[in-house]
């Protein structure tokens, strides 16, 4: 606005000064001659700052972002999804150890590369958000580091089978307790040096030595409340378990709003994906959570149609409409998933107006090529279940929304992009008796819409 107010201004001096005054006079210039034109450069636009793109994303993304950097070991500050210096540090660090330019923006291809491998790190510790059956907390616990559980009326304790790392959430009674006195009782607790202090009024974080292992305390109250994360691990584990660590932190909700922690959020009534015919008798792969819970699956221009298996691992399901004609299922074979890819699916009706238009989006594949792989940038709601392509355009996989699952809170919503891939997906119709029919290579045509009805 400073800018167009100038401008005017500037414009407004112009028109007021006369003709004669505004081109001054020509010297050097012979009577007749022609003046040599003026040579000007053009002005480079300025160029954005990496702080002012992150603004640009949705507090989702954003979310989505800082929690896979955390679990990639590149940051370690509150997953929160608000712009800081050190979120951009962190990506510009990320950036400089795959080998690219420090930009402080991630392009499709290293943000696919990124989710992708935070997804995997996920899976490799069980990473699993959990409610602590006695005091209603929230926390995230690597259920495959610790998958053994005790619990009691002072909270709960989750321990690797060798006991090298260890997770204790207490709980107790205290009279007028503050951060600054808990915190003071904890760093006298013996055989603990504290490198590492932060005392708030709302809660505290302390971390360092504890004998020979290493330890990360977080602590909060309500009332006469007080909860306390203990986290302790040896050191050989510290690269394994540090980024976790950050998870757990940031996942930690000491006291969660009731009405958030009975449930997650529930789901759509009327859900829109996408599905792909796979066989001329009406078989069609979709995404299981599209068609979950369902009391009317239907496929527009084809009428009912009856979901007959799913796969809850893997996020397939196997649908059926009965006298559909004219089906032209896609070719499930022959395609090479490479780093850039193409989805054919058909959008939620609310992004495009009410329509049901079949459009194709570009994405960037990451992964090892086994199992499922990421997607980025996600192509948007009611894809889910949609085709994904190779250069020639030929099947290379199914491309499914899942929810995500951030190092911070768990009711925020986020999407992590999988595809799942063509070998899968022929493995798992083989397993329900379906053989796949298709010749054709035209995957606007084999693509449908799939609309689930819930109470």
């Amino acid at each position: 606005m400073r800018r167009l107010a100038t401008a005017t201004f500037i414009c407004a001096i112009a028109a007021s000064v006369p003709s004669h005054a505004q081109t001054p006079p020509t010297q050097g210039v012979l009577p007749g001659a022609k003046p040599k034109p003026v040579t000007t450069q053009p002005v480079r636009p300025g160029v954005q700052a990496p702080a002012d793109t992150a603004n640009e994303m949705s507090q989702t993304e954003r979310l989505a972002l800082q929690s896979d950097l955390a679990w990639v070991g590149q940051y370690n500050g509150a997953i929160t999804g608000d712009v800081s210096e050190r979120m951009v540090n962190a990506i510009k660090e990320y950036q400089k150890l795959k080998g690219g330019k420090p930009t402080g923006v991630l392009n499709p291809q290293e943000r696919a590369v990124l989710a992708d491998t935070a997804r995997r790190k996920q899976e490799g510790v069980g990473w699993k958000l959990v409610t602590e059956p006695t005091s209603g907390a929230r926390l995230g616990i690597p259920t495959k580091l610790m998958p053994q559980q005790t619990t009691d009326a002072n909270g709960s304790k989750w321990t690797s089978p060798t006991g090298t790392v260890q997770v204790v959430l207490s709980r107790r009674k205290e009279a007028n307790p503050t951060t600054a006195a808990l915190a003071d009782r904890e760093k006298k607790e013996p055989g603990r040096t504290v490198d590492y202090s932060v005392v708030k009024p709302d809660f505290f974080v302390l971390s360092g030595l504890q004998n020979l292992k290493k330890f990360y305390i977080r602590g909060t109250f309500k009332g006469d409340e007080v909860r306390i994360l203990t986290i302790l691990y040896d050191q050989a584990t510290e690269n394994t378990v540090e980024p976790v660590v950050i998870a757990m932190s940031s996942a930690f909700t000491a006291f969660p709003a009731a009405t958030l922690a009975a449930q997650p959020a529930p789901r759509r009534s009327v859900d829109y994906g996408t599905g792909i015919i796979v066989s001329a008798d009406g078989a069609i792969v979709a995404d299981r959570e599209v068609t979950e819970a369902c009391v009317a699956i239907t496929i527009p221009g084809f009428g009912p149609a009856e979901r007959i298996a799913d796969d809850k691992e893997r996020g397939l399901a196997l649908l059926r409409i009965y006298g559909g004609r004219g089906l032209k299922p896609l070719a499930l074979s022959g395609g090479t998933a490479r780093s850039s890819v193409d989805i054919v699916g058909i959008a939620d009706p609310q992004s495009q107006g009410g329509g049901a238009a079949i459009s194709m989006v570009k994405a960037q594949l990451a992964g090892n090529g086994s199992g499922d792989m990421s997607l980025a940038p996600a192509p948007g709601l009611g894809f889910s279940g949609a085709a994904t392509l190779d250069g020639d355009g030929r099947f290379v996989g199914v491309t499914l929304l899942k929810p995500g699952v951030l190092a911070g809170s768990a009711f925020v919503p986020s999407s992590q992009v999988v595809m799942v891939s063509a070998d899968t997906t022929r493995a798992f119709l083989a397993a329900n008796g379906v053989k796949p029919d298709g010749t054709s290579t035209d995957a606007k045509a084999a693509t449908v819409r799939v609309i689930c009805v819930r109470k």
